[in-house]
């Protein structure tokens, strides 16, 4: 087991690495120069220069590279070229709301798949599970922008359910607001997560159904088992065992997910300054927010590997 370990420990850090290469270089080809972004057309030579000299722009991108790098790895994601302000602090300043997105959209997905998946297994063809299949399959086929899209005019225009304004965790006197923080974050959340609870649903309902062929299932039902008591003390152990690394993979979706939807609702996280920065050609936030990202995938993948070797011994250790 601490071989293996290693080993992943070691495919990690060997992602991020390639991925933080990918971010780098491929900001420091793709065209447009930032200067002209941050100083406009008007921007004399010198100005151009100092600009440069600032920034490191002036050096060859492997240099600039290994500086970026050593200064990421201790925690100094650089200035940015916009605000002319630390990247961490911007990051850090943003990366709660989204933070605070995925976390309800992850509980969403939970609260949704797991009791429709083991309903619609339980019996297999029934009224039931056709209606959450023609569900499921819907709700896969939707965009998230376009979910969210729904979800506002329904519940903010139609119903007035709450106004389409983000309402932040802190009021301007600083008095925590959670309540009303997470009731309007939950239309995003859902825009996330329902097409997410329909793949969780779907691969949650095929692998119980998988595991009730098994012989052991037919023995619990010999030992006197129903199917229900079957389905809770065994088969729902190994079912799982899929689900939680679809999962895993899953979080990395939500937090890509949330670029898209903290557009349609104007959200200030994350995904809104990525989307700004690029368009600002603000790279060294864009390339902190670009590993962060992979950070979480990688890292969450990292989690359900180990996750589910410890809820199924069988699963080799090498």
């Amino acid at each position: 087991m601490g071989k293996a370990l290693l080993k992943r420990l070691a495919l990690l850090i060997g992602t991020l690495l390639l991925v933080s290469v990918l971010a780098f270089t491929a900001f420091s080809v793709i065209p447009g120069d930032p200067t002209a972004s941050v100083l406009g057309i008007e921007a004399t030579d010198q100005q151009v220069a100092a600009f440069r000299a600032k920034h490191g722009l002036d050096r060859p991108v492997w240099e600039r590279y290994g500086h970026w790098l050593s200064a990421f790895a201790q925690g100094d994601f650089g200035q940015s070229f916009k605000f002319d302000k630390p990247v961490s602090e911007l990051v850090l300043s943003r990366v709660q709301v989204t933070l605070m997105l995925a976390a309800v959209s992850f509980a969403l997905i939970l609260a949704i798949s797991l009791p429709l998946g083991l309903i619609a297994a339980r019996r297999p063809g029934g009224i039931v599970d056709r209606a959450v299949t023609v569900l499921t399959q819907i709700t896969m086929s939707v965009p998230n922008f376009i979910m969210g899209i729904g979800l506002m005019f329904v519940f903010a225009l139609v119903l007035k359910w709450f106004r389409p304004e983000y309402v932040p965790l802190w009021n301007e006197s600083g008095a925590l607001q959670l309540g009303a923080h997470l009731a309007f974050l939950v239309y995003p959340a859902l825009a996330i997560a329902l097409p997410k609870s329909a793949m969780t649903v779907k691969l949650l309902r095929g692998s119980i159904l998988g595991e009730l062929d098994q012989d052991y299932i037919r023995t619990a039902y010999s030992k006197g088992n129903s199917r229900g008591s079957a389905l809770r003390r065994h088969v729902l152990r190994n079912a799982m065992i899929p689900v939680v690394t679809f999962l895993a993979m899953a979080i990395g979706d939500i937090m890509a997910g949330s670029i898209v939807v903290e557009q349609v609702f104007g959200i200030p996280g994350l995904g809104r300054m990525l989307i700004s920065s690029i368009g600002n050609r603000d790279y060294p936030v864009v390339q902190a927010i670009v590993v962060l990202l992979a950070a979480v995938v990688v890292g969450c993948n990292f989690l359900a590997d180990l996750l589910y070797r410890v809820m199924d011994p069988r699963i080799e250790r090498t």
